[in-house]
C-alpha cells in the first residue's frame, strides 16, 4: 500500500511541477525564447565534428539539440578523395523566418592534416556559411568580410605529380598482448593500401595479414592448450567509369585461412554496374545494381563435407543496395544473392536493413536488421567439430542462416540549448 501512496505523490509533483505542462507547449514555449533572443538557433548535424571546439569558438550563435528548435540545421556529410583526405558536403537549410535560403558548400581537407587542423578548417566553413544568415539580422553589422589569395592561376595548366595518382598507406593497425597467470592472447593485423583514383579509374591492391594465437594452461602438469589462427589475403580491383550511370570493372581476391579450413583460394569476377541516380549525388543519395560473374579455385587444408582436398568453381552474384542520408535521418538497404553453377542449391541470400528516422520534435527511432539464408560453406572439413575447435573459435561450424536486428528509440526533451561546455573527468 506504501508503494502506491509513493506513486501516487511522484504523479502529483509531475504534474504540479509544471514539467507535464512543459511538454504539451514546448513549441510554443520556444517560440516565444525566439522572440525575445536575437541570436540564431542552429542545429549542427555533423558526425566527424569536434562539437566541444565550435561552441567554444563560435560562440555568437545559440546551438540547439532537435533541428525543429532550429533558424539553421546544418546538416554535414563525407567521403574520401582519391588522394587520402576527406572531401565535406555541408548544406544549410534555413528554416521558419530563413526557409528558402538554403545552399551546400564543398570542402577538401588534405590527407596530411592533423586532427587541429581538421576542427579548424571545419568551424571555418562553418563560420562561412552562418555568415549568410547573419548579416540578415541586428548582428549583421558585427560582420566583416576579407580575402585571402594565396595561389596563383593554373591558367589551364595541368599540376605535375610524379606518383600519377597514385597513394599508399602502410599500416599496423593492431597488435594486442593479454596476459594472466594462466592464459596468454596475441593479435596483430597489419597491411598496406595501394590506391589510384582519377575522374575515370579508380583502382586498389590491399595485401593484408592477420595471426592470433591463444593459449591456456589447464593443469600445472599438463601442456597448454595452443590455438592458432591466421587471415591473410589480396583484395584488389580496377573499376572504369563509362558514364554518369555505369561502370565495370574487375575484382581479384586471394585468402588463406585455416579457420575456414581455407589453404588457398584464387578469385576474379569481372562485373558491372548501373547507378539508378548520376554518381555525383552518391554522397546524400545511391540506388545502385551489380552483377559479378567469375571463376575461383580453392584449395582446402582437408578433406571437406563434399569429399573435395581441391576444386574449380564458377559462380555469380546480384547486388542491389540503397544508401539515403538527408537532413531527416539516413537508410541503408540491400539485399545479396549468389550461387555456384555446378550447383544451383549451393548458394547465399543476403537481406539488411538499416533505418534511423527523426519522427518528432525530441523523438527519433533507429532499426536494424540482418537476415542471410546460407547453403554455400563449401571449405567445411569432414568430421564434427570438437568442444576445443568450437570454444577457441578454431573452426567454422555449419549453419543455414544468420539473424540479427535492433530496434532503439528515443526521447529527448528539457532545455533546448546546447551552448555549454564543459571538459571535467
Amino acid at each position: 500500500m506504501n508503494t502506491y501512496r509513493i506513486l501516487l505523490l511522484f504523479i502529483i509533483l509531475f504534474i504540479d511541477s509544471g514539467v507535464f505542462a512543459t511538454l504539451n507547449h514546448q513549441s510554443t514555449e520556444n517560440d516565444s525564447i525566439k522572440q525575445n533572443n536575437q541570436l540564431l538557433y542552429v542545429y549542427l548535424d555533423c558526425d566527424r565534428c569536434d562539437f566541444n571546439y565550435i561552441r567554444q569558438e563560435i560562440t555568437y550563435v545559440n546551438y540547439v539539440r532537435d533541428p525543429n528548435q532550429a533558424d539553421i540545421h546544418v546538416f554535414v556529410t563525407d567521403e574520401h578523395t582519391g588522394d587520402g583526405g576527406r572531401m565535406f558536403e555541408f548544406s544549410f537549410i534555413g528554416r521558419d523566418q530563413f526557409s528558402g535560403t538554403s545552399f551546400e558548400r564543398n570542402h577538401t581537407i588534405s590527407r596530411n592534416a592533423t586532427d587541429d587542423d581538421e576542427r579548424k578548417e571545419l568551424a571555418t566553413v562553418l563560420e562561412q556559411g552562418l555568415a549568410a544568415y547573419m548579416l540578415q539580422t541586428n548582428e549583421g553589422d558585427s560582420f566583416s568580410v576579407s580575402y585571402s589569395k594565396t595561389t596563383e592561376p593554373l591558367n589551364g595548366k595541368k599540376t605535375h605529380d610524379p606518383w600519377n595518382n597514385w597513394v599508399f598507406e602502410a599500416y599496423l593497425g593492431r597488435v594486442e598482448l593479454e596476459m594472466e597467470s594462466n592464459q596468454s592472447e596475441f593479435n596483430s593485423r597489419w597491411g598496406l593500401f595501394a590506391d589510384r583514383v582519377t575522374e575515370d579509374w579508380k583502382i586498389r591492391i590491399r595485401p593484408y595479414f592477420n595471426f592470433g594465437q591463444k593459449k591456456i594452461q589447464t593443469s600445472e602438469n599438463e601442456e597448454p592448450v595452443v590455438s592458432t589462427v591466421f587471415r591473410s589475403g589480396l583484395d584488389s580491383y580496377a573499376i572504369k567509369s563509362l558514364g554518369d550511370h555505369w561502370s565495370a570493372g574487375v575484382f581479384g581476391t586471394y585468402l588463406t585461412n585455416n579457420s575456414r579450413n581455407i589453404k588457398h583460394e584464387f578469385d576474379i569476377q569481372p562485373g558491372i554496374e548501373y547507378s539508378l541516380l548520376p554518381y555525383e549525388e552518391a554522397t546524400r543519395r545511391s540506388f545502385t545494381i551489380q552483377y559479378q560473374v567469375g571463376y575461383a579455385f580453392a584449395d582446402y587444408f582437408r578433406e571437406t563435407v563434399y569429399s573435395k582436398t581441391q576444386e574449380s568453381l564458377l559462380k555469380h552474384k546480384l547486388r542491389g543496395d540503397i544508401d539515403i542520408q538527408q537532413p531527416w535521418g539516413n537508410i541503408e538497404a540491400g539485399f545479396l544473392g549468389s550461387h555456384y553453377f555446378h550447383d544451383i542449391e549451393r548458394s547465399r541470400f543476403e537481406f539488411y536493413g538499416q533505418i534511423s528516422v527523426r519522427i518528432i520534435e525530441g523523438l527519433s527511432l533507429s532499426f536494424q536488421t540482418d537476415y542471410s539464408i546460407v547453403r554455400d560453406q563449401l571449405s567445411l572439413p569432414k568430421g564434427g567439430a570438437t568442444l576445443e575447435e568450437v570454444l577457441l573459435q578454431q573452426r567454422e561450424l555449419a549453419t543455414s542462416y544468420d539473424f540479427s536486428t535492433m530496434i532503439a528509440i528515443t526521447y529527448l526533451f528539457g532545455s533546448k540549448y546546447a551552448n555549454i561546455v564543459n571538459t571535467r573527468f
